[in-house]
């Protein structure tokens, strides 16, 4: 399985998963899921869209992609939706549904981070990147953005 991973051999389509994350233990369900690179005031960036099924909860999961800083790294940026089903504590709620996706899928837990304003800002790295690579529906348009944005 790990070789497979390495080649971009896992499909998003029908993967489910059970992931423990802050202690909890989530089942996630993947339905579909796209990468694609869009240009943004000069700046290229890249969006992946994954439709999936946390603790029950459908939603479609947005993780924006960007080269940040002197060193030029690769970091997603995703916030929690207030909108999502939860009650009161909706964007918590769907923050950790979100996590339990990105680790479900990367075996890495996202940092999550809730901001002064009361949004949560769910963020992934290179390491996070590199596990989405692992699926046919995403590695060849990362792949692509990684090349075209390297400094």
């Amino acid at each position: 399985m790990e070789e497979g991973r390495a080649r971009g051999s896992l499909t998003l389509k029908d993967f489910e998963k059970k992931v423990e994350v802050d202690c909890k233990k989530r089942k996630v369900e993947v339905i579909d899921g796209e990468a694609v690179e869009e240009d943004r005031d000069g700046r290229k960036l890249l969006r992946i869209r994954i439709t999936a099924e946390a603790d029950g909860v459908r939603r479609d999961y947005t993780i924006t992609y960007g080269r940040y800083g002197e060193g030029n790294a690769a970091e997603g940026r995703a916030y929690a939706r207030a909108d999502a089903p939860g009650g009161r504590e909706a964007r918590e709620a769907d923050a950790e549904r979100f996590s339990a996706l990105i680790k479900a899928l990367t075996g890495k837990e996202p940092n999550v981070h809730h901001l002064k304003d009361g949004r949560i800002k769910i963020g992934c790295g290179g390491g996070h990147l590199d596990g989405f690579m692992s699926y046919t529906e995403l590695a060849d348009t990362i792949k692509k953005w990684l090349e075209e944005t390297r400094r």
